[in-house]
């Protein structure tokens, strides 16, 4: 049985990487025709880079996905802030709201958006599409934010209040570098479901494409050899947010488990 299993899990893992790693290896490909290897180029990357068309796209993706990030992270701090000291059963009620942008598909987020811009008269472009990521992004601080609150004592805000501080410096002084780890993990998730999302940003967006919305443009003519090395650079950019997300959230636990176990 511990065979079969091993065997069922490499080829779900074959079945699932194994056509992103066709696609980097092509992406070095000095053939344009890709039946035909024709030895390692970088010309595709060289290609990528003066490209207008694309280095539009990659300045609309990344803006968006930053200034959404931030927008997000402090909205999604504000939020999780609140919604921790409502009582239970509003604390209940919103956290089945906050989870409602999570649970639904990115086409019935996008739909719905799109048609609430349209109903309110409001040109579809880079403006929609930032309003349209930052929408989404908030749950995901909100939920990294929240377990750092539920650990945190909430004995440190009432004593800093006790000794004088105000409100505002007790929240920067006490309660921001207590949940920081919280803020900086669903900052980085916010940034990594922006950069990748299509869906919503097709739906919000008339007049201005990020690299997705590019990229799916591109397939529906002759798909040029240039984008095996964008989706290239994409998925390694994506991979390095998740590790480094995933990492901080394993260091976490550790750091929680060595001041438990030293706790007396």
């Amino acid at each position: 049985m511990k065979a079969l299993r091993r065997a069922y899990l490499g080829l779900v893992l074959v079945f699932l990487y194994a056509p992103i790693a066709v696609l980097v290896v092509y992406s070095f490909n000095q053939s344009e025709t890709r039946a035909v290897w024709g030895g390692l180029s970088l010309k595709w990357y060289q290609a990528l880079f003066h490209d207008k068309n694309i280095l539009d796209a990659l300045y609309v993706t990344v803006s968006v996905a930053a200034l959404a990030t931030m927008a997000a992270t402090v909205l999604g701090t504000i939020a999780a802030i609140g919604i921790h000291s409502m009582k239970s059963w509003t604390r209940d009620l919103f956290m089945n709201v906050t989870n409602l942008p999570m649970l639904m598909p990115d086409i019935v987020t996008g739909i719905s958006l799109m048609i609430l811009f349209i109903f309110m008269k409001v040109p579809r472009g880079y403006g929609t599409m930032l309003l349209a990521h930052v929408t989404f992004d908030i749950p995901y601080v909100i939920f990294s934010v929240l377990p750092r609150l539920k650990r945190m004592n909430p004995n440190l805000y009432e004593a800093a209040l006790d000794l004088g501080a105000r409100p505002q410096t007790a929240l920067l002084k006490v309660i921001l570098p207590e949940i920081l780890p919280g803020v900086i993990t669903g900052a980085l998730l916010s940034f990594t479901m922006s950069l990748d999302d299509f869906a919503i940003s097709y739906f919000t967006s008339v007049r201005t494409a990020n690299l997705s919305m590019l990229i799916y443009s591109m397939t529906r003519r002759k798909v040029p050899p240039t984008i095996n090395a964008l989706s290239a650079i994409m998925f390694v950019t994506v991979l390095v947010l998740l590790f480094v997300v995933n990492n901080r959230g394993s260091d976490t636990g550790r750091g929680r488990g060595t001041s438990g176990g030293s706790a007396p």
